[in-house]
């Protein structure tokens, strides 16, 4: 390799049902489709431009790459880099917000009216012959539950929280929305934003977009878990590890909550023995909310915008300050 290179550390979590752009026009382009730790020095060693995902680059990845000069996150969240390591060595660190906004939103729907409807246990009921043997037209062996005038829970106002606070109040939804630090209200009513306690204990469906820090890891607890409404709905498309893992099975098994759906879990890929996977009502996608064809799209064009301007000498999305 040269010192113009792009390594893709993990091109697989892009997949391979889209034409990636040309970033041939950078250098040499080598695409790994995924990484091991062992194997990130020696990948990234003469690499001018780095490209990850997921795979972890620490302070002595950084330490072993002379050529480095660009590390690009191929997501928002960008807590896989030492940055700082990247900073000191004057390393711009780019990572692609908003990119999967409009996914996103969708899944959290697809979630939501899925357990409401309670459509995937009927599908199977009608699957198994019970509408066949109903002697009505009609059945349900569970409520099913109407959005409109519930009240929907955002924690995290980003752009994400805030695509999800239009498309409730779209449902006819009234809104509540938890934010540690201050932002702007939408220009919709009703809304409001109220304490992370009062949220959970008014809210019918609560959706969780806050990133992952010291203080956010394992918040939702048996304490909040224990203060929501006994049907009320949890959604979690952010990160797994927001959710004690072991509080929210006791809640589901006990039937103190309605029910739950992930796209995201503590361990990932999911652990086998993860006792969630096998809890009823407990809804689990593969962490696949950020990855319609379309955000896959916008998110690897911007990645090569992300470069492009860097050697333009006019970086963006920069999140280690160089």
């Amino acid at each position: 390799m040269n010192g113009n290179t792009v390594v893709f550390l993990d091109a697989g979590t892009i997949g391979d049902d889209f034409d990636l752009p040309d970033f041939s026009c950078f250098g040499e382009v080598v695409m790994h489709d995924r990484t091991r730790p062992d194997q990130v020095t020696e990948r990234i060693r003469d690499a001018a431009f780095v490209l990850t995902n997921k795979v972890v680059i620490t302070a002595e990845h950084i330490a072993a790459a002379p050529a480095l000069r660009f590390i690009g996150v191929l997501a928002t969240g960008f807590n896989q880099v030492d940055i700082r390591a990247a900073a000191a060595r004057g390393i711009p660190v780019c990572n692609v917000p908003d990119y999967s906004t409009h996914s996103v939103v969708q899944h959290v729907f697809t979630l939501i009216l899925l357990l409401s409807s309670r459509a995937c246990a009927l599908t199977a009921s009608v699957r198994r012959g019970d509408w066949s043997k109903s002697a009505h037209f009609s059945y349900w062996d569970k409520p099913i539950i109407e959005l409109h005038g519930k009240t929907m829970g955002i924690v995290g106002f980003g752009n994400i929280g805030a695509g999800v606070a239009r498309t409730a109040n779209g449902f006819g939804m009234n809104v509540l929305a938890y934010a540690p630090r201050p932002k702007p209200a939408p220009d919709f009513q009703p809304f409001a934003f109220v304490g992370l306690e009062d949220l959970f204990r008014r809210s019918d469906v609560i959706s969780l977009h806050c990133p992952l820090n010291r203080e956010s890891e394992g918040m939702v607890n048996a304490r909040l878990l224990g203060l929501m409404k006994k049907q009320a709905l949890l959604i979690n498309t952010a990160r797994g590890p927001l959710i004690n893992e072991q509080d929210l099975l006791r809640a589901l098994e006990n039937e103190s909550l309605g029910g739950a759906g992930l796209d995201v879990v503590a361990v990932e890929p999911m652990a086998d023995d993860n006792p969630l996977r096998f809890t009823p009502n407990c809804m689990i996608t593969p962490h696949v909310a950020w990855c319609s064809v379309e955000a896959r799209i916008r998110l690897m064009e911007r990645v090569r915008d992300n470069i492009s301007a860097f050697l333009n000498g006019k970086p963006v999305n920069v999140v280690n300050g160089v």
